[in-house]
């Protein structure tokens, strides 16, 4: 789902593209201009003594502590979207290896570690690694900054608008290491996501879930089958914003086959349509990822039933 933000024309968000213009705690105390000198990390607001969400063996999902946790799941990401996948790094990235940018601060960041394989800490005992992450964001926090990371490519006005009392989470900067992709990891990822959707009574889910590649037109066999099988009503329809905006219906019903449309699609979508996720209302292309994204929306009480019996309806089944 969701990742960078677009930038605007304005010298301030210019500069943005380089110098997130929000950013963590810096962990550093300047002693000259330019010249840092780093300092212990401190916990995360209140999660530093948030219990985990859920365990399988020797994988344990739960929230970020420390900066230095959220720090090491943004070298997580520019690991899989930089140097496995085709993303294009600017010059901030490049230098500090990470995938950063200003939600980052004031998001959540769910962490999948394994104990079973430790990472070297300097100065320090061994830490378990972190394999896997999700971002995501409450509305109740991103009306109090600077709104959606979703909102830089889809027009959420109408939607938001129409339920205003509804606790709206989105899900963003979904990945997992190679050797850890399996049934496991991505089974806590969604544990992490559903204890958490019941901790802050969540009503629906959102974000942007993308495509590889950048040429709709070689993408019209999925495009044009989540458009006409998988169009979410009008109560909870978004559309892309104009500038942005490419059309998904680009064959006719006769020549979807919706086995081969299925197949085409990446497994975080297959997983959302699983779960009841419905799409958008175009796509919109993403250079910088190297992808064409969609706009996925799911109400909770929409949610499959027999996801809602396997991870327990108050989000407690793999609970430690």
């Amino acid at each position: 789902m969701p990742r960078a933000a677009a930038s605007a024309a304005s010298p301030t968000r210019l500069l943005g593209r380089f110098v997130p213009p929000r950013r963590l705690p810096a962990g550093r105390v300047d002693v000259l201009p330019g010249i840092g000198v780093p300092l212990p990390v401190g916990p995360l607001g209140k999660t530093f003594r948030e219990a985990p969400l859920g365990r399988i063996g020797n994988l344990e999902v739960r929230l970020a502590r420390t900066v230095g946790e959220v720090k090491r799941a943004q070298e997580l990401r520019y690991r899989v979207f930089y140097e496995e996948m085709s993303a294009i790094p600017d010059a901030w990235t490049m230098v500090t290896r990470r995938d950063a940018d200003a939600f980052d601060a004031i998001c959540d960041h769910i962490l999948v570690l394994d104990h079973d394989s430790p990472e070297a800490k300097p100065f320090g005992k061994p830490r378990p690694r972190i394999v896997g992450t999700y971002r995501v964001l409450r509305r109740s926090v991103a009306e109090r900054h600077d709104g959606f990371y979703s909102e830089s490519e889809f027009d959420l006005s109408r939607l938001l608008a129409s339920k205003p009392d509804v606790e709206f989470l989105e899900l963003g900067r979904s990945c997992v290491l190679p050797a850890w992709r399996g049934k496991r990891t991505l089974e806590l990822l969604w544990q992490g996501i559903w204890a958490y959707v019941h901790r802050h009574r969540i009503g629906a889910m959102i974000g942007c879930a993308s495509l590889e590649g950048v040429d709709p037109r070689r993408l019209a066999l999925p495009l044009s089958f989540l458009h006409r099988h998988c169009g979410a009503d009008a109560e909870w329809n978004v559309r892309a914003l104009p500038h942005r905006y490419v059309a998904m219906d680009r064959l006719s019903e006769e020549a979807i086959d919706p086995r081969a449309a299925m197949k085409a699609l990446p497994p975080l979508i297959k997983g959302y349509l699983r779960v009841g996720a419905k799409v958008g209302d175009g796509a919109v292309v993403d250079h910088q990822f190297g992808t064409t994204d969609v706009f996925i929306v799911v109400p909770v009480k929409n949610i499959s039933q027999r996801y809602v019996d396997f991870y327990g309806a108050d989000g407690t089944r793999r609970a430690v």
